[in-house]
């Protein structure tokens, strides 16, 4: 019996540490100070880079928009992490590359996106099979319906 309980409570420790809760830090490291000296019509990018450091990232069609993403996470055992504190900080720079806007937004604009089964649901009409397969027939080639003979071609 006492060479069993050593064994058994390391069983039950090594059991529980599996339980524990992962905590993790990802992306910029915020320092208010900082962050509320970037001044709106005095600062310029690379002020910005200077005080805030490189941006997370860059606007994708707009490259006067920097965004720094810091994020908080939690996971316990194999779940997937969860954000538990998030700070998107957007900085917008005007044509001659003055900031024009300093926003910030926190965890509420997280997105939890959970398919359906193998599809996501899309907006538009739902179509049977057979409704995909038969649903031209009668509309190639009719008048205002695109290419095909029976339309008025551009320049007539």
């Amino acid at each position: 019996m006492r060479r069993a309980s050593p064994a058994l409570l390391l069983l039950l420790a090594v059991t529980a540490s599996g339980c524990t809760q992962l905590r993790a830090h990802q992306g910029y490291i915020v320092d208010q100070t900082l962050l509320e000296s970037v001044a709106i019509g005095i600062d310029n990018k690379e002020s910005v880079e200077r005080t805030l450091g490189r941006p997370t990232f860059s606007g994708q069609f707009n490259d006067n928009v920097w965004y720094y993403l810091s994020r908080n996470t939690r996971q316990l055992a194999f779940a997937s992490p969860r954000p538990t504190e998030q700070l998107l900080i957007r900085v917008s720079f005007d044509a001659l590359g003055q900031v024009a806007a300093v926003d910030r937004t926190g965890v509420e604009t997280v997105v939890r996106l959970s398919p359906e089964g193998d599809s996501t649901p899309t907006l538009g009409r739902n179509r049977s099979f057979f409704e995909e397969l038969f649903g031209n027939i009668g509309t190639v080639g009719a008048p205002g319906a695109g290419a095909g003979g029976g339309g008025r071609q551009p320049g007539q």
